[in-house]
């Protein structure tokens, strides 16, 4: 998920009540949230597709959770310490107990991962012990819905605190009814995914969730001829067109896809990283893959690749869409 809504889930955990706990808290509850993004770091030493397959991974990992709060814990219990020997500590701050600091951290670190498992992209949840990919398929990467119930619980909680009244009953209806949306998601998803359109043999369904409306999911199908059938706009809340869509390709049976990785890093970043992955010829006669789960013909450069000239067999055909016959 984006950092906005890490954030959020911080910070309503902290009116949740857990911000008391100990001095210090709701830095480690918001920061804790958005730490296992310090691998975007990888932008600086990276090139290209390469950060598809670096992200999401070591840092979002079972060592990560145990290790990563207690960085986070000892720098503010550091911190807190340095101001308090130079006289700028806060009078109406909490005791500092570095205890409740890790505790917080490691809850506010473990939010993350579960949340950016809830969308398409992907979250290797146990590496460095396994590169194995996990796709929750429930909430599009940004989620404007949970944006306005979080900011909306925060704000009731807070306004609530500062009139004296009882402000961390807001914040836990915040959490309730933001679990619930999440689990209504996972229902829609879970009947999408169960929807055969009447393809050719295909693989793993991927039922993705679009901006704005939560309630449609755009339906991928990775066929084995290395073709992918999509079936935009489908509504878990009504009858909805099965009509199915795809990009009229160059099947990837036709390409050696394991010359073209140990050829380019980008291609085979790209590969371990793709998971309904297509190629197509661009109008210059290259082949470029794509990802089905984020594919737009308007931008067709983006989340790509380039196959090295020679990796892939000649075929007849245009980056279009076409009704599948």
């Amino acid at each position: 998920m984006d950092n906005l809504t890490h954030s959020l889930v911080g910070a309503v955990i902290g009116q949740a009540g857990f911000k008391q706990k100990t001095g210090l808290a709701m830095p480690a509850l918001i920061l804790g949230a958005n730490l296992p993004d310090v691998d975007a770091a990888c932008f600086i030493w990276l090139e290209g597709t390469e950060h598809l397959g670096f992200r999401r991974g070591i840092t979002h990992g079972p060592i990560a959770w145990v290790i990563l709060p207690v960085i986070l814990a000892g720098l503010l219990w550091g911190w807190d310490r340095w101001q308090a020997k130079r006289g700028k500590r806060p009078r109406d701050r909490l005791p500092v107990h570095f205890g409740w600091l890790y505790g917080l951290s490691l809850i506010a670190c473990l939010t993350h991962p579960a949340l950016d498992w809830l969308n398409v992209y992907g979250i290797r949840l146990l590496e460095p012990f396994s590169s194995r990919w996990f796709y929750g398929d429930t909430l599009f990467i940004i989620d404007v819905w949970l944006w306005a119930l979080l900011i909306g619980s925060v704000w009731w909680s807070r306004r609530k605190e500062k009139r004296g009244g009882p402000w961390t009953r807001p914040a836990w209806i915040g959490i309730a009814i933001g679990s619930a949306y999440i689990f209504a998601n996972g229902l829609i998803t879970g009947q999408a995914e169960r929807l055969e359109p009447g393809t050719d043999g295909h693989g793993e369904t991927i039922a993705s969730p679009v901006p704005f409306v939560f309630w449609e999911r755009e339906l991928v199908y990775p066929q084995r001829t290395g073709r992918v059938a999509i079936v935009p706009g489908y509504s878990g809340l009504g009858d909805s067109s099965l009509d199915v869509m795809r990009p009229w390709d160059v099947p990837l049976d036709l390409c050696d896809l394991e010359v073209a990785s140990r050829m380019d890093t980008q291609v085979a970043a790209f590969l371990f990283w793709s998971r309904a992955p297509f190629a197509v010829r661009d109008d210059d006669g290259t082949v470029r893959i794509h990802d089905a789960r984020f594919y737009d013909p308007r931008a067709r450069n983006r989340f790509s690749v380039l196959l090295p000239e020679g990796t892939c067999g000649t075929r007849r055909g245009l980056a279009r869409f076409e009704p599948y016959e």
